[in-house]
């Protein structure tokens, strides 16, 4: 957002899939000409977070649907939702009011297993191993990753931890997997390197993409090169040892990848 930023164009393909990279969570995924956003987080500041990497491009036209994984604020920021355009936001089932009450809709709940159609596309809740409390007084809220089918099959895994249901969610052809966070360490309910290299093992993705790294840090944290890329990197590295079988695609915030339809061609 801001000035000089690029327009990221609506896809056209409808036998294409294809995933910007954004920063953080928020991942564009379009195919069957269907248009969809994850857990939007476009600011370059929020609360003790700054972004680190390049602000994000504009989002041109309407969204078919945004996904929110769970409630905590570098997933649901509210700031960022508003500059987004969007059919429907799809949110975790008992977390609705907390967006209808600001104003925002129309708004779909799913619980785990439940599957929505989105155009061309079909949406699957599926389970996340995190706890979410919004607030410190707040109640616990569930969360969720989704998996999107349609030309091919993308599992958003939101945050989580690892849990044997992966295996179940298996065979998918990519995964947006989280590697990091915004700080030196992460709590309970998270994956690092060598946690979400060990998941590639039971979700036996064609593709592996790393997310929610490299993007935000905490405020007079360092943001050499080094520092930001040394997660992915080591994912990249112990995924090539854990599951040699996986294709690894390290992008940068900002970055698009299409992929076709049919066969394993990348661009």
């Amino acid at each position: 957002m801001g000035e000089g930023v690029q327009e990221l164009g609506v896809v056209q393909e409808a036998d294409r899939l294809s995933v910007t990279w954004v920063g953080h969570s928020t991942v564009l995924v379009e195919a069957g000409g269907v248009r969809l956003l994850t857990d939007p987080l476009l600011r370059p500041r929020i609360g003790h977070l700054r972004r680190v990497a390049p602000a994000p491009a504009a989002l041109e036209g309407e969204l078919d649907a945004v996904l929110i994984s769970h409630l905590h604020h570098d997933h649901l920021d509210l700031a960022s939702l508003r500059h987004v355009r969007a059919r429907q936001i799809v949110v975790p089932a008992g977390t609705g009011r907390t967006l209808a009450r600001r104003g925002f809709g129309p708004i779909v709940e799913l619980e785990e297993r439940e599957e929505l159609s989105v155009g061309a596309l079909t949406v699957r809740a599926t389970h996340a191993a995190h706890t979410v409390r919004r607030g410190l007084w707040s109640t616990r809220k569930p969360a969720l990753g989704f998996v999107v089918t349609g030309p091919r099959s993308v599992y958003f895994a939101g945050d989580t931890g690892i849990f044997d249901g992966m295996r179940a969610l298996a065979p998918v052809d990519v995964a947006l997997l989280p590697i990091w966070g915004w700080g030196p360490r992460l709590g309970s309910g998270h994956m690092g390197p060598d946690e979400a290299a060990g998941a590639l093992r039971l979700l036996m993705p064609r593709l592996a993409i790393p997310i929610h790294w490299g993007t935000y840090l905490r405020v007079a944290m360092p943001a050499d090169e080094a520092t930001l890329r040394a997660p992915a990197e080591r994912f990249e590295r112990l995924a090539a040892e854990l599951a040699p079988e996986v294709a690894v695609r390290v992008l940068v915030p900002g970055e698009r990848l299409s992929l076709e339809a049919a066969g394993a061609g990348a661009r």
